[in-house]
């Protein structure tokens, strides 16, 4: 089998060093070209990378030079992690070049015509992409990812609507370090400390969901109505964001009842056996101290989400924690995730593969 041909933007980050390391020994995909800033541009990615994780830089990946986030690189799609900012922009001159690009990146999580993809919730929503190509004019289109706390809040969100129907929801969340990038937060604020309110995070937490779980009708995505508020908080933790929610339901359930769709949860992919997907998907705890990042977080090799017991809770319905790997199930992971997707589907490449 040939394998897809990927290039990595933003590939000396944080989120572009977790894409490398999860792309090694891929069976479908092979890194051929890493993209980054004009400062890293031209020199060997070995050089011009300040490598973050446990495992050693990929040789093949080490001796490539560094390009610049241009159109005419040489590969089948690519996979960013860049900034926001710079985001906005290189991703949309790369689709309008005919790539496909899979971000990371919020800048066009909130598009009319961009799906903002969950493979085992959402898949449906790929469907939109063929009014975005027309918008664009070509073959290349922008799929993203959502932000690092709302993936993991998705998944017992859709169980619980699916089941009951979700009225409304509050989550506060508890955010590793690994989310803010490096050098990140200064140890002289996060140590002996919490750091409320993570700049622009409650917004998406609150306004993403309903995106991913709505649906796409008539040319245009309409969302769920579910309110849902949010605080997030900064923790010294490296990494895996865990969140307490509270949720009001729709249709009376039981705390068992809610965890049996929990335990129980299937999704779309299930048997397009994608590289990255786990299986099960959503992992149930018993022990009310239960989930903790240090012991859950690389369930399901980083992309597994871990739920709690849910017990009642006297303002709302009821209430449970969880988690999930933030650079991983909530960046890189998800990434690579919706491209095999999108593969498999024949939405990329061509007949060779």
């Amino acid at each position: 089998m040939n394998k897809w041909k990927v290039g990595i933007l933003g590939a000396t980050g944080t989120v572009g060093q977790r894409m490398i390391q999860l792309l090694e020994g891929h069976p479908w995909f092979e890194i051929s070209v890493v993209a980054a800033s004009d400062n890293s541009a031209g020199k060997l990615y070995g050089q011009a990378a300040r490598w973050q994780l446990e495992t050693s830089i990929p040789d093949t990946v080490a001796k490539l030079i560094v390009q610049p986030c241009k159109p005419g690189m040489k590969c089948d799609f690519v996979l960013s992690g860049l900034p926001s900012d710079v985001a906005k922009e290189t991703e949309l001159e790369l689709a309008q070049s005919g790539l496909p690009v899979i971000s990371n990146a919020g800048s066009h999580r909130m598009g009319a015509d961009v799906p903002l993809l969950i493979p085992e919730v959402n898949p449906d929503h790929l469907q939109a992409i063929e009014t975005q190509k027309k918008r664009l004019g070509g073959k290349g289109f922008i799929v993203t990812n959502p932000n690092c706390s709302a993936i993991g809040l998705v998944f017992p969100m859709a169980a619980i609507h699916r089941a009951f129907g979700l009225e409304a929801l509050h989550v506060v969340t508890m955010q590793a370090l690994s989310g803010a990038g490096y050098p990140g937060v200064s140890s002289l604020d996060i140590i002996d400390n919490v750091i409320p309110a993570i700049d622009g995070e409650e917004k998406k937490i609150e306004s993403e969901p309903l995106k991913i779980l709505g649906e796409w009708d008539s040319n245009q995505f309409h969302y769920a109505q579910i309110k849902i508020s949010s605080m997030t908080h900064r923790v010294n933790v490296r990494d895996g964001h865990l969140e307490a929610v509270s949720v009001k339901l729709r249709n009376t359930a039981s705390a068992k009842q809610i965890e049996a769709v929990f335990r129980n949860f299937t999704s779309p992919i299930d048997e397009l056996n994608l590289p990255s997907a786990p299986r099960p998907v959503m992992l149930l705890e018993s022990h009310s101290q239960r989930p903790q990042p240090r012991m859950d977080r690389d369930r399901g090799r980083g992309m597994a989400v871990v739920v709690g017991p849910v017990a009642p809770c006297p303002v709302l319905d009821f209430k449970f924690r969880l988690l999930s790997h933030n650079t991983i199930r909530g960046a890189a992971g998800a990434a690579i995730l919706n491209a095999e997707l999108l593969c498999r589907k024949g939405m990329i490449g061509n007949a060779d593969h």
